[in-house]
């Protein structure tokens, strides 16, 4: 089963999905209560639980008949020795697909969410990291964000040194927002280099773009029509590098720790670390980003359903966001176990990528 596209629900009360095929009333009943209290405690629900739980009366023997049928049917699995059960993956995604209700947003935590998205005097990217944290705070989880490349036009470069093989380049746009990268230089660069280089490329960006600037930059050089010296060359390229070329953007991660504080088995950290690792790859954002293009709504990936989890025990949250054009520029969401509360997180995601949207309009 693969993931799925949730579109918004309009505010109000939230609205029961059909029933799964397969599933009677009572099975259905059963199978949803078991879910909803393990995505709650994270812990094997047991017949007698339900028992209590469930509105309707039956007995702890008529409960574990219909979650032996549930186990047949790769819905369910016995952990350890357990008497009690556990969603599989397959149940969870069921579970997400038919079963679930979504709580309403209310207009106190709309409000909450648009006013930290929207403070002023922040950079794009301290705003995409910000939401990225709130995400974090609201669901348990690490909150994400791939970042749109910027393609501001560009006001005013300057390398700055820093030390031995290093330098600043502070890039200023023409709608004010400034961004610093370090970049490495030829050891033993003079200063003079440096200034040479801002020089050069202030005289050529003339409202330009990076990526415009870099391909009349390659021409000049390609045709041999500057006195620029080698290393200066060297300056500018590795300069323009740092922004230009590929698909550009970056991925912003808050949150880890309580990613792995919500992890229902400690063994599980090395495989956290190792998807750490794997987010931080240039191949991984434009992963996230393609998943989240597929639909128009918020995606969901449970466990290896979006091809950056190896192993079980995790999903993913995410919703793309769209520029004044409609364009999709980007993705924000989060990834956490998957006992995370789908109901309330997902309107959550789906509620700030719209914000992030209007922001970026």
């Amino acid at each position: 089963m693969g993931p799925i596209t949730r579109p918004p629900r309009p505010t109000g009360s939230p609205a029961m999905s059909p029933l799964p095929p397969g599933l009677d009333d009572r099975s259905a009943a059963i199978f949803r209560e078991l879910v909803e209290t393990y995505v709650a405690t994270g812990e094997p629900v047991g017949s007698r639980t339900l028992s209590r739980r469930l509105p309707q009366a039956l007995s702890p023997a008529t409960i574990r008949n219909v979650m032996a049928d549930l186990e047949d049917a790769g819905l369910l699995f016995a952990p350890h020795t357990s008497a009690g059960r556990l969603p599989t993956e397959r149940g969870l995604r069921l579970f997400v697909d038919g079963l679930l209700q979504f709580g309403a947003l209310g207009e106190e935590e709309r409000d909450a969410i648009t006013a930290r998205c929207a403070a002023g005097g922040r950079s794009l990217q301290e705003t995409l990291g910000e939401a990225s944290q709130m995400l974090s705070g609201l669901a348990g989880a690490a909150g994400l964000v791939v970042a749109p490349k910027r393609e501001a036009p560009v006001r005013h470069i300057e390398f700055v040194a820093l030390g031995t093989g290093r330098a600043l380049v502070v890039l200023v746009t023409a709608d004010g927002q400034v961004e610093n990268r370090v970049i490495e230089v030829p050891l033993g660069l003079p200063p003079s280099a440096l200034q040479q280089a801002s020089n050069y490329l202030n005289a050529r960006l003339s409202g330009r773009t990076l990526e415009e600037t870099r391909g009349t930059v390659a021409q000049e050089i390609a045709a041999n029509r500057t006195a620029l010296d080698a290393l200066t060359h060297q300056v500018i390229e590795a300069g323009l590098g740092t922004w230009s070329g590929g698909a550009g953007g970056s991925l912003i991660l808050r949150g880890q720790a309580k990613l792995l504080q919500n992890l229902d088995h400690a063994q599980r950290v090395q495989d956290i670390q190792a998807l750490f690792e794997r987010l931080e790859a240039q191949e991984t954002m434009l992963r996230l980003l393609d998943l989240a293009q597929r639909g128009e709504g918020v995606q969901i990936f449970i466990g290896a359903e979006s091809g950056l989890f190896d192993s079980a025990g995790l999903s993913m949250v995410v919703s793309p966001f769209r520029n004044g054009a409609e364009q999709i520029v980007g993705a924000i969401g989060v990834i956490g176990p998957t006992r995370i509360n789908y109901g309330r997180i997902i309107p959550v995601v789906d509620y700030t990528a719209r914000v992030i949207g209007r922001l970026l309009g």
